[in-house]
């Protein structure tokens, strides 16, 4: 997972003073998306985490001045701060992941202990759902045979998952050479 912070801006509000959003950039598993969080955001992430892991400094809560010099040492600071979360801690908890928007992995130790970042999320919605990577609509084990060919499709298939280890007869060397292709 890789984690940027390239640009911020300043809201401005009319019930409460105006404030900066940090645009966040995170990039994981060759895909991209863009989350917006606020100063008071990441501390709120920061107080949490350091309960349950290893965390690095964050920026100081209090800029006294709104200059965009200042504005870009805190965003260069935040950019910092994730990137060393992620860097010094080898499982992510799972408040982390939530903070930016991150479809959860296959559950960790780490991010079990930690609970989650939005306290009312329920746990059946944090849960991965499976989802099938090879579907047959009947056995084809007990399929009757539709004609004198063997379906060496699905027989190549079949004996690449199940049994990769025994050797192709001659027909299915194709097959076998196709899914060896595939990473099978």
């Amino acid at each position: 997972m890789e984690v940027y912070i390239p640009s911020f801006r300043y809201e401005e509000s009319d019930l409460e003073r105006g404030y900066t959003v940090f645009k966040i950039e995170v990039l994981m598993n060759g895909r991209k998306h863009f989350v917006e969080k606020r100063y008071s955001e990441f501390h709120a992430l920061h107080k949490k985490l350091k309960k349950c892991i290893k965390t690095p400094e964050i920026p100081s809560k209090h800029v006294r001045n709104w200059v965009p010099k200042v504005l870009e040492q805190r965003r260069q600071g935040l950019e910092t701060y994730l990137q060393a979360v992620i860097l010094e801690n080898e499982e992510l908890p799972k408040l982390f992941l939530d903070f930016l928007n991150v479809r959860h992995l296959p559950s960790l130790p780490k991010a079990e202990s930690c609970g989650s970042f939005d306290e009312t999320e329920s746990e059946e919605s944090s849960k991965l759902s499976h989802q099938p990577v090879l579907l047959f609509l009947r056995d084809p084990y007990v399929l009757p045979a539709a004609s004198d060919f063997p379906n060496v499709v699905i027989e190549g298939v079949l004996h690449g998952i199940f049994y990769p280890h025994l050797q192709p007869r001659s027909h299915d060397t194709l097959i076998f050479s196709s899914c060896n292709f595939l990473g099978r």
